[in-house]
């Protein structure tokens, strides 16, 4: 089958198109044909010199796959699942063990020996994956298989930072940075959905009138605008209760500024850097709480499921990439010229 891999760390070019094995669904596990996958900020770290060591080489990157049953292995009960060959799924992003107290009481993000796809195992920038059939979920109804494929890891992340983590009620004020991105325009969503008013933070007035389309009462340019400013502006001189972050260094200063009292601030990445510092007085002083925020569960997946079959959600696709261009789609996401997500298509 042909797959895009990288045997070394370093930038687009070091992706490859080529032909591989097909995998041979084990005991439990299921072959998908793969129809779409998505690009994420997973892929461009892992695959890069900051990835150096993360994981085993060669790599074949993708967490988010949307395709078709192809073929299962020993124990799987495909007649009970209702599965035929070519019948449509979605693949959760991550594989947990099962059986650890984490897994046990529904929380498999928090499972030690948890394992996302295209990072600790070959994802799907391919033609076929095997996964657990534990991973396999049920396909949008209504959908493509580009837009299916737009949605799981960032809205899964967004609506456990924002309902889990940070418990967003009705009557909230969310800011949400880099809103323009997969994880920000699903944040932006979310927030709304849950009655919360929305402020967003985007680098370009193009992406402003987007991001105020999915649900944003003011969209601030941080490339000409002070955000502090505009958010204390917009607050009253108050600050807002939750600020969502994934970029860290870059925004961690500014995300703390625009915090009211007893505000939450909600991070899931380190895109800009892993190492902050801020001033402890203001923490206490002002009683914020921090709180770190990573994937989400399958149970939340399938709310996230039900949300967007009823289109109160929707997956966000900017353009599709054949699979042999996957360089060029790293490229486009590292450049930042998207707006939601970008996928590729075998």
């Amino acid at each position: 089958m042909k797959a895009i891999r990288y045997h070394e760390h370093g930038g687009p070019e070091v992706l490859r198109y080529e032909e591989v094995p097909r995998p041979v669904p084990g005991p439990g596990e299921v072959l998908v044909r793969v129809r779409a996958c998505s690009v994420n900020h997973v892929d461009l770290r892992n695959r890069s010199a900051q990835g150096g060591g993360r994981i085993g080489l060669p790599r074949i990157p993708g967490a988010d796959i949307a395709g078709e049953v192809a073929a299962w292995g020993e124990g799987v009960d495909a007649r009970a699942r209702g599965w035929e060959v070519g019948t449509a799924v979605l693949v959760h992003p991550a594989i947990s063990c099962g059986r650890c107290p984490a897994c046990l009481a529904g929380r498999e993000n928090a499972c030690p020996e948890i394992r996302v796809l295209g990072w600790h195992r070959d994802g799907g920038s391919a033609e076929f994956v095997a996964v657990p059939a534990a991973v396999i979920l049920p396909f949008p109804q209504g959908l493509g298989f580009a837009e299916a494929a737009a949605f799981p890891l960032v809205f899964l992340t967004a609506w456990h930072m924002l309902v889990a983590r940070a418990r967003v009620q009705p009557g909230d004020t969310v800011l949400v940075l880099g809103a323009s991105g997969g994880v920000g325009s699903a944040a932006v969503q979310i927030a709304s959905l849950l009655g919360a008013r929305v402020l967003a933070a985007v680098g370009d007035d193009a992406k402003a009138e987007r991001v105020a389309a999915l649900g944003a009462e003011r969209v601030i340019n941080y490339a000409r605008e002070d955000v502090p400013a505009a958010v204390l502006e917009a607050t009253g001189g108050w600050g807002v209760d939750v600020v969502v972050d994934h970029a860290g260094l870059a925004t961690w200063a500014t995300a703390l500024a625009c915090l009211a009292r007893y505000g939450r601030l909600v991070n899931c990445g380190a895109t800009t850097g892993t190492r902050i510092e801020f001033d402890l007085r203001e923490f206490y002083r002002r009683q914020i709480s921090l709180l770190g925020s990573f994937l989400g569960t399958r149970a939340e997946m399938l709310r996230i499921i039900a949300l967007v079959e009823k289109g109160r959600l929707r997956p966000v696709v900017d353009r599709v990439f054949p699979l042999a261009e996957a360089a060029a789609a790293h490229r486009y996401v590292e450049e930042r010229r998207h707006f939601g997500k970008v996928v590729l298509v075998p």
